[in-house]
């Protein structure tokens, strides 16, 4: 049997995939913050 580790993503790779501004580029990705938004989530960025 082997271990199986959680996948390390870097920091910069994860923010600039799944950051702010990555969702702000594309439209569906607005659609996403604005979501987030009408649920009233206190922080966004996602």
């Amino acid at each position: 049997m082997t271990i199986h580790y959680p996948k390390r993503v870097s920091n910069i790779k994860r923010v600039r995939q799944c950051g702010f501004r990555a969702r702000m580029k594309t439209k569906s990705g607005r659609k996403i913050l604005n979501a987030r938004r009408r649920i009233g989530r206190r922080l966004i960025n996602d």
